[in-house]
């Protein structure tokens, strides 16, 4: 029988898995590693250690795999990883400084340029369907120009994270199209590279990869590397896609009708598209989809499950994830009193507001450690919900999914479903970009024949969360100011920022 490996490089982990020709995973692997933060919204990485972690993670996954199921063959692998941050190469193929990752804040400058070289807010819609946004990747080529244009002048290729791991696994270099949704540089309603944003930017087309469908080959594995990993020289790397293309295509959204909310790091809500809105105003993302032809809508805020890590690194001296969930539990819907505005780097939507930060408002002599928790929970709810509501202008949603940490935590998933009054659905395998990313790799080697017969096969149901009425009632009332409070504190973020 043959198999497939799917990777999920994210922000603070690799992940890998082996799914069987059956769609059972098999093995999976998870390998840590912590971005580099600094002054000034910087956050960067070096390439390297997502390599290095990246052949843990593969080793150990296709090692156990081999344990289980004996001789095993890897006919494919596909990677899966976050969108937006920019790894630039030079000329010989060598990394010339650390990734500026998606979540880095420091390009507001460089965002109004962008408007302003392109014409104005028409153009930059006409030409690449989405608003600019500091952690998309143009901003920053910009500031390497502006800032270190020794390294700007030896810059050869500005390629994704997903994509570094496929050209350091086959020494070829390709983005696919849902990656290259994600720099503004990409006519998505076209399918290619926008030659009017291009132009605007000022910046040499070849320093962009050639973009592909996620199903496509990009090559296979290099025989040297292919005996260290447990894999063969025939083993093909597919193109694979951004991380909420995948998380979706994992989660089954494979139809019009079907969505997914994924609570990570960042927190998004997709729905899948059949076809290109004829107008948009960019206040959600436009994006090609991994399933070939179609695209998504997608809401992104920077800080869902970032805003409980901060909570954990800074005040709660570092509870695990299931101490917070428990704590959340003891404390009432509302909080009593307490809400959280989740704005630790910004924010992207339903706000495009670099300058937005993150509130705890409403302390009072009865906030306890359980309140300030759980205010976080539904903070990111809150924010997901507003974000939900500008995505299903474009389709109506019959099927919502969940995904990430708001699917692991019982609490959080109950509490989301009741902010949106929406029944969520929780798959079995809690993998979601990285199972997507395999479920690619089966579709673009064959293994499997279409996206369909890969979620019949590989994606199952585990558990539905009901919303509950009484505390949607609640949640309502909260909401209203939880949309309050941000417009009431706009000019103030604004002048903080300054």
């Amino acid at each position: 029988m043959d198999y497939v490996l799917g990777i999920d490089l994210g922000t603070g982990s690799v992940k890998s898995v082996v799914m069987s020709g059956e769609g059972k995973i098999v093995s999976q692997k998870s390998v840590d590693y912590t971005p580099d933060f600094g002054d000034g919204g910087f956050v960067e990485q070096q390439p390297s250690v997502w390599w290095e972690s990246t052949v843990e993670a593969v080793k150990a996954a296709v090692s156990e795999a081999k344990g289980i199921c004996g001789g095993i063959k890897i006919s494919a692998l596909a990677c899966s990883g976050q969108m937006h941050s920019s790894v630039f190469l030079d000329c010989d193929g060598n990394v010339i400084r650390p990734a500026i990752l998606w979540n880095d804040t420091r390009t507001t400058k460089q965002v109004a340029e962008i408007y302003t070289l392109s014409g104005g807010e028409s153009n930059v819609l006409e030409y690449v369907q989405n608003h600019v946004f500091e952690g998309f990747t143009l901003p920053k080529i910009l500031w390497l120009r502006e800032n270190e244009p020794d390294n700007y002048a030896r810059v050869s290729k500005v390629i994704m994270p997903k994509d570094y791991i496929n050209y350091m696994l086959t020494g070829n270099i390709r983005t696919d199209f849902s990656d290259a949704a994600g720099t503004v540089l990409f006519d998505v309603a076209a399918r290619e590279w926008s030659g009017g944003m291009i132009r605007a930017a000022g910046i040499d087309a070849a320093i962009l990869p050639e973009a592909v469908e996620s199903t496509a080959a990009v090559g296979t594995v290099k025989a040297r590397l292919a005996e260290e990993l447990g894999l063969s020289a025939e083993t093909k790397v597919i193109a694979g896609g951004a991380d909420n293309s995948c998380a979706a295509v994992g989660n089954g959204a494979v139809s019009k009708g079907q969505a997914v909310i994924s609570v990570g790091t960042s927190g998004t809500v997709v729905a899948f598209l059949d076809r290109m809105p004829d107008k948009t105003d960019g206040r959600v993302h436009l994006f090609n989809y991994s399933y070939p032809g179609s695209f998504y809508a997608m809401g992104c805020m920077l800080s869902a499950g970032e805003s409980l890590n901060w909570l954990r690194r800074n005040v709660m001296n570092d509870l695990s994830f299931e101490e917070f969930s428990a704590m959340a539990e003891l404390a009432p819907a509302g909080s009593r009193g307490l809400v959280f505005l989740p704005y630790l780097f910004g924010e992207r939507c339903p706000y495009n507001d670099a300058g937005a930060r993150g509130v705890f408002f409403g302390l009072s002599s009865q906030t306890g450690r359980e309140e300030l928790v759980r205010s976080v929970f539904e903070g990111v709810a809150y924010n997901l919900r507003a974000m939900f509501g500008l995505v299903t202008e474009f389709t109506e949603i019959n099927e919502l999914y969940i995904t990430g940490g708001g699917a692991k935590s019982e609490v959080w998933g109950q509490i989301t479903a009741d902010v949106l009054n929406r029944e969520l659905l929780v798959l079995d395998s809690s993998e979601g970009p990285g199972f997507g990313a395999a479920m690619i790799a089966g579709v673009g080697c064959g293994m499997f024949g279409s996206f369909k017969e890969a979620k019949n096969m590989a994606v199952k149901v585990g558990r539905r969360i009901s919303p509950n009425l009484e505390s949607h009632a609640v949640y309502n009332k909260y909401y209203d100011i939880f949309i309050g409070l941000y417009k009431a504190n706009r000019e103030i973020f604004a002048k903080l920022k300054d």
